[in-house]
């Protein structure tokens, strides 16, 4: 197998791979990795640490930079992101210019060395995790404090600016339908290339499961909204058990679930993969929602792999092919009608699932994608 060099820089350690952004990347470095690509790993982290041997496995270097985390007067007043100006390594641009070769950037937050650095018509990609100042405009908004009221906004702000930054890279690569098409407006080399995911099979699943779940981090606003408001639901259908699952942070939850014996916290437990898979594996129903409109979320996909009936809002998937695999629900009545149309149901969808899923979320056919766009550079 012919061997193609490819730098990723991360703007955060993909393994283990326990949260959104992280798990797309270790997850595209595998598939990458399987097409006979030579990758050099470049990852921001937030504590000197050495390189788990998965990442070894994938990568034929990996290199960590800590990460600046102090803000200083300076950096406040920087009119770039501080998640993006405070990943920055002079050592980054060392490596980087050591192997001539495509340079593939995780989110916006790992590109500030493209733009303080020339690397003379070396061919480099985008990954678009998120639009970031939609990102952080949501924060803004769900937060309770005015003071990180105050702090995300002014992210947005600088992420409103720095996102003409596009136009720099020779591909953007978009994870979702709506993160393509706001992205072009900055660049007319934006491609679909759906999330990474690691999940090689539908679940074979059918019949009843034991109740419904929502699993989020519950350190975002968002998804503190969301479970708030999936509390207020459930209080309206007592007859079905609601599981809320985050790994941590269950003193937000239990005074909310006070006295509501058919709601209940468990802490999702990030050292055993397999604790996720057998909740979702147990559940008849997935309950989700965002009030974030970003296009993909990573725990819808993996309710779909994982798991049974998903009932979601809009926010949660932008692909109409995908949306169709769910119950749509948008109003707190829409979602006690789902629940209580749902519950009493079958699950006998796996086929289904098996042919939509096959088509658009083949983490192997999404990297040879990436591959395609690459060779199709003169």
């Amino acid at each position: 197998m012919q061997s193609r060099k490819l730098h990723i820089v991360s703007f955060d350690n993909p393994y283990p791979p326990v949260y959104g952004g992280v798990i797309d990347v270790f997850y595209k470095l595998k598939a990458l990795h399987g097409l006979g690509f030579e990758i050099y790993l470049h990852c921001f982290v937030d504590q000197d640490t050495a390189p788990h041997q998965e990442l070894q496995r994938y990568a034929k270097e990996v290199h960590f930079y800590r990460r600046k985390k102090k803000r200083n007067s300076h950096k406040w007043f920087s009119v770039y992101p501080f998640a993006v100006f405070s990943r920055y390594k002079k050592a980054l641009y060392d490596n980087l210019k050591k192997v001539d070769a495509p340079i593939l950037f995780e989110g916006q937050q790992s590109s500030y060395v493209a733009r303080k650095h020339d690397f003379g018509g070396r061919k480099m990609l985008l990954r678009l995790h998120n639009l970031e100042a939609n990102y952080f405009l949501g924060q803004a908004r769900s937060a309770t404090h005015w003071f990180k009221k105050a702090a995300y906004f002014s992210e947005f702000l600088k992420y409103r600016w720095f996102q003409r930054d596009m136009k720099k890279f020779d591909a953007v690569l978009a994870l979702s339908r709506f993160e393509q098409h706001a992205a072009r407006q900055y660049s007319d080399k934006v491609y679909y290339v759906p999330v990474f995911h690691g999940n090689e099979a539908v679940a074979e699943l059918s019949g009843f499961g034991k109740y419904a779940i929502y699993h989020g981090d519950l350190r975002l606003a968002d998804n503190r909204r969301a479970a708030k408001f999936l509390i207020e639901v459930f209080k309206e259908i007592p007859d079905y058990p609601l599981v809320i699952a985050s790994s941590g942070h269950g003193d937000f939850v239990k005074p909310l679930i006070s006295g509501t014996a058919h709601i209940s916290y468990t802490d999702i437990n990030n050292d055993d993969p397999s604790h996720l898979t057998r909740l979702l594996a147990d559940a008849h129903l997935n309950v989700m929602l965002s009030f974030q409109e970003s296009g993909t979320k990573l725990k819808a996909v993996y309710a779909l792999f994982r798991s049974r009936f998903c009932i979601i809002n809009k926010n949660m998937l932008d692909d109409e092919n995908l949306r169709g695999l769910c119950t749509m629900a948008e109003t707190r009545q829409d979602f006690i009608d789902a629940v209580n149309q749902l519950k009493t149901q079958p699950f006998d969808q796996t086929f289904r699932r098996k042919e939509v899923l096959a088509e658009i979320l083949d983490d192997r056919k999404n990297a040879t994608e990436i591959l395609n766009i690459i060779n199709d550079w003169p």
